[in-house]
């Protein structure tokens, strides 16, 4: 009977790199030392004490989204009340109600468990957005996370719903009694709130100024200062600024101890609001506001997992609103957010800052387009006052986000500003802005009523065009003939191309002549994004020659402090690349990407994790054993890096060596649910089932859907003769896993063994 173990599904950061394997003695230089984090949580004070000297503000911050994007549990916040109404599933329900002592709670029950009770930390959305309003729910973990609820509620249709894409792949879905609570992709709860890639996470997002840390007593400690978006969150911590203006020291100098939003550029005014309005990478943990956003994300590098956002800049995934990056009024003109929306209120303005009633008002485009506001029926070819002759029901038309699917409404405006092209937005499954008043026309005869109304329509930047025939493959015969594309000023359309270019790659090269010429050009680009991808194109296919070798290491000792990202970006671009071919079963590929970056990164703990694991796929458990220990010598903190050693010494008989590093992660977070799993396998082989019994229950405590752990402990009930606690939990285990054959087939043995049963 076979023991499964999970090396997989680690959820580790993106990286790499082998020692061993360099074949050239050009070195790169050292990474620079870091430089110290220069916003620390303590120096934040909160929205109230920004109330006395900035009313007007205050006041409008208050009754907008932000000021009621989250908080406490409260009749006023809720959309709906705790009453004890249940959410029925197939397989349990789930009631909210208030428990005795005044706090929210959802009471999960389901048939011969024990109810949980899961506590309402924090609640989050207030159902507020025009195209649908949501509000979700946190809850505090045993291991200091918070942990996000699949429970949540739509405005618009009045429903519970869960997001079931993980487990279904049907979207955001209302519940019904027709689906079971595994259905659901956060249950049970594994999302975070927080940066911690351990961990499935909403970065910083949901909340304002949210540190998580480990602390003596537990591996997580997760502190925000509100779950609304504060004043702080946009302009950085107040301590200081109200030291200064408490003492009256901006009498005698300029410093008013906090970087002044209206006298930013303008890709400094996009940072503060894509620190939550944009899908993003982590290049490093830690970022608070008021720190550089780009030294901690990367906007472009998101574009690689799973495209999120089509070459156009239409968001495929979920609700942001970076397609501003792909809008001509940004790539030709110098449009910011806040040339829209009033910052403090949410409210709409003109780009002069004059207020104006709402968000259909033309007075937002006007104001730059003048001539369009004086007979906008010559422009819209609609009548004046009509909704078709609106600006934006054209050009910032309500999109449903594709992943989320369509059995709720979740439309977010399209901040791409485009020209609509019926047939072009059809092909790639985007909603024809024409069709929400034409409904009876389809794709190819609204656009030749576009043709007849305007002629030749305005023709997308060069770029763009080529990406998207690129991807319907009508247009260049390789990725790299997309370099050859001019891209002027779209940084974003230029890193997609490099993008399409790094997915083709091997190890073993693959670059032609003018493609790594004109990486070389790029790689010099003032853009992080873009110079370390090009430089890790290069690396990846051609960093084994000589000429190429020196190239690169010139490149790294010439980044100054203003690119201090591009050698994290570089590095996570090699991981993204090794992560690929080690999904794919090709270890040696893998092990070779991870090298590579790991010259980018010396010594880096994560790098060295995943180089162990591609070894240990390759069968190489030496060299895996080796490169776990270099990282935990460098982080121990990591429990994954401690749990992947013990398999590996596992493997090669080494029992008491395994153990010792599964306790060194449980030392480093008791609630590691893959270490107790592990360490139940070991008493199980050991023919020590009472001793399993006790390892599986605590892994499933800490992740009940930890499939494995549930057959696991079924095996070990069926060792003691239990087979009623053997059949619950191997039910359990398909809960999670329908498919898993080894639980189908101890299920069938068990029903055979109890015979047929009596009424």
């Amino acid at each position: 009977m076979g023991l499964a173990l999970v090396v997989g599904a680690l959820a580790v950061a993106s990286l790499l790199r082998d020692d061993d394997g360099a074949t050239s003695d050009i070195a790169f230089p050292p990474p620079p030392a870091e430089a110290p984090v220069e916003v620390a949580f303590d120096e934040f004070v909160g929205a109230d004490a920004c109330a006395d000297c900035h009313r007007e503000q205050y006041d409008a911050w208050q009754g907008s989204t932000h000021g009621r994007a989250g908080g406490d549990p409260s009749p006023e916040l809720l959309v709906q009340d705790f009453d004890g109404r249940p959410i029925r599933f197939r397989d349990g329900t789930v009631t909210p109600r208030v428990l005795p002592g005044g706090e929210h709670a959802f009471i999960v029950a389901q048939s011969d468990r024990q109810p949980d009770t899961l506590r309402i930390h924090g609640v989050v959305g207030g159902a507020h957005m025009v195209g649908g309003g949501t509000q979700g729910f946190f809850t505090r973990h045993a291991d200091g996370t918070l942990r996000f609820l699949p429970f949540e509620l739509v405005r618009q249709e009045g429903v519970w719903f869960c997001n079931s894409s993980t487990r279904l792949d049907r979207g955001w879905i209302p519940i019904t009694t027709d689906m079971r609570l595994a259905d659901c992709g956060d249950w049970p709860p594994v999302r975070v709130l927080g940066q911690i890639p351990r961990f499935g996470n909403c970065q910083e997002c949901h909340g304002s100024q949210i540190e998580v840390s480990p602390v003596v007593d537990q591996p997580y400690a997760t502190q925000l200062v509100s779950y609304a978006i504060n004043c702080e969150s946009c302009h950085g911590p107040g301590g200081r600024h109200v030291a200064l203006m408490s003492n009256g020291e901006t009498e005698r100098s300029a410093d008013i101890g906090m970087r002044a939003l209206a006298t930013v550029d303008t890709d400094a005014s996009l940072d503060v609001c894509f620190s939550c309005h944009a899908v993003k990478d982590a290049i490093r943990p830690g970022y608070l506001p008021g720190l550089p956003l780009e030294k901690y994300y990367s906007l472009a590098l998101a574009l690689l997992s799973g495209e999120p956002i089509l070459p156009d800049g239409r968001i495929r995934t979920f609700a942001y609103q970076q397609g501003h990056l792909y809008s001509d009024c940004y790539l030709n003109g110098a449009m910011t957010c806040v040339d829209c929306h009033d910052p403090h209120s949410q409210g709409y303005r003109d780009v002069d800052g004059r207020p104006i009633p709402g968000r259909f008002d033309d007075r937002q485009c006007t104001g730059c387009h003048a001539s369009k506001g004086e007979r906008p029926e010559l422009h819209t070819r609609h009548p004046a006052e009509s909704e078709g002759s609106r600006c934006v029901t054209c050009h910032m038309p309500y999109l449903q986000e594709p992943e989320v699917g369509t059995a709720l409404r979740y439309a977010r405006s399209d901040h791409t500003i485009p020209v609509p092209r019926p047939a072009d937005d059809a092909a790639l499954g985007i909603e024809v802005a024409c069709a929400a008043c034409h409904e009876d026309s389809d794709p190819a005869a609204l656009t030749r009523d576009v043709e007849r109304l305007w002629g030749t329509l305005k023709p997308r930047p060069a770029i763009v065009d080529a990406l998207l025939r690129y991807r319907s493959g009508e247009g260049a015969t390789s990725a790299q003939a997309l370099l050859d594309v001019d891209a002027g000023a779209h940084d974003m359309a230029q890193f997609h191309a490099i993008g399409a270019v790094l997915e083709g790659l091997t190890p073993e090269g693959g670059l032609d002549g003018t493609a790594e010429e004109r990486l070389r050009d790029l790689a010099t680009h003032e853009e992080p994004d873009i110079a370390a991808g090009a430089l890790a194109a290069l690396h990846y296919a051609a960093g084994d020659d000589p000429d190429v070798r020196r190239f690169l290491a010139a490149r790294l000792d010439a980044l100054d402090a203003g690119q201090a990202g591009v050698r994290g970006r570089w590095a996570v671009l090699l991981g993204f690349l090794a992560d690929r071919h080690r999904g794919e079963g090709d270890a040696v590929a893998a092990i070779a990407g991870y090298g590579k970056a790991l010259e980018v990164r010396p010594d880096d703990p994560a790098i060295l994790l995943n180089l162990g694991l591609a070894h240990a796929q390759d069968g190489d458990l030496a060299a895996a054993v080796q490169h776990y220990r270099r990282s935990i010598a460098i982080d121990g903190s990591r429990p994954l890096a401690h749990i992947n050693l013990g398999i590996a010494l596992a493997a090669t008989g080494d029992a008491l060596g395994a153990a010792a590093a599964y306790r060194a992660a449980l030392e480093v977070n008791p609630h590691e649910a893959l270490a107790h799993f592990n360490l139940g396998n070991l008493h199980l082989r050991a023919g020590s089932a009472v001793e399993a019994v006790h390892a599986y229950e605590r892994a499933i405590a800490a992740d009940p859907a930890l499939a494995p752990a549930h057959l696991n402990l079924a095996r070990a009930w069926a060792a003691l003769g239990d087979a009623g606690a053997a059949r619950s939990h191997v039910q359990q285990a398909l809960e999670f896993a329908p498919d898993d054959t080894d639980a189908l087939t101890l299920l069938r043995q068990l029903e055979e063994e109890a015979g047929p049963r009596t009424r």
